[in-house]
């Protein structure tokens, strides 16, 4: 016994599975760290932002706070990933002044800039999201290099410098130029905006260090758009990951 739908009714269920299909055809081009779709995974800035490097480099700033657990789930990848690209491009951090203008964390983390200390850099997130140490006090961020093996002396000469505070006493409007009210944040040429939040709600169902690793092929794809942009030949290759 065969049984047909009316055509009317037959018409209105294919247009349901089409619609389906490029739903689902949509949500996957979404789904794609290689590929990141404006909107999704980053977003375009409506003011880029100057960019300062040398020869065909790309910038690469990231925003992040010492004390904000994302911004250490994400640490180890990018840290890698940065390792990767060696020359192709310029990075750079940016510490969000989350305490205020005189942040204390911010203020450790341009002294040790300041002092080319920054192979402690790993060492604070660690004292902080390992050995819960609190370092959101001057004292305490003090206190915490020196006992990591800084000269105290030397350490307060580089706080007290005038070229570290006046470095922080831009920090507010510096968030201010580029947009950022929340960490981590990674701005690549001045212009495209990407964060592991941004990654997670493009690409449902992956865990943090998921979406940390993921990071890794946006940044490839924005640095490979920027780099298009100004009409740059192919990169140098990537430099494999130390081990």
């Amino acid at each position: 016994m065969r049984f047909s739908l009316p055509r009317t009714l037959l018409g209105a269920v294919l247009r349901a599975l089409l619609g389906a299909t490029l739903a689902a055809a949509a949500a996957g081009a979404i789904a794609s760290p290689t590929a990141p779709v404006e909107g999704a995974e980053y977003l375009t800035m409506g003011a880029p932002q100057p960019v300062q490097v040398n020869g065909k480099k790309i910038e690469v700033i990231e925003f992040f706070m010492y004390h904000c657990p994302h911004c250490n789930a994400l640490e180890p990848s990018l840290a890698e990933w940065v390792k990767r690209q060696g020359e192709n491009i310029e990075f750079k951090r940016v510490h969000f002044p989350y305490y205020g203008a005189n942040d204390p964390e911010a203020h450790l983390y341009l002294t040790l800039e300041a002092m080319k200390r920054l192979d402690l850099h790993e060492k604070v997130f660690h004292s902080i999201h390992v050995e819960r140490q609190r370092l959101n006090k001057d004292d305490a961020a003090i206190a915490w290099a020196v006992r990591n093996g800084i000269d105290q002396a030397k350490f307060l000469s580089f706080w007290k410098s005038m070229m570290v505070l006046t470095k922080l006493a831009n920090l507010n409007q510096l968030i201010t130029n580029y947009k950022v009210d929340s960490a981590p944040i990674v701005i690549i040429d001045g212009r495209y905006q990407t964060s592991p939040a941004m990654v997670s709600h493009a690409v449902p169902g992956l865990s943090e260090a998921q979406a940390a690793q993921a990071m890794s092929q946006v940044f490839d794809a924005l640095v490979a758009k920027a780099r298009k942009a100004h009409g740059y030949t192919s990169p140098a290759p990537a430099k494999a990951a130390a081990k």
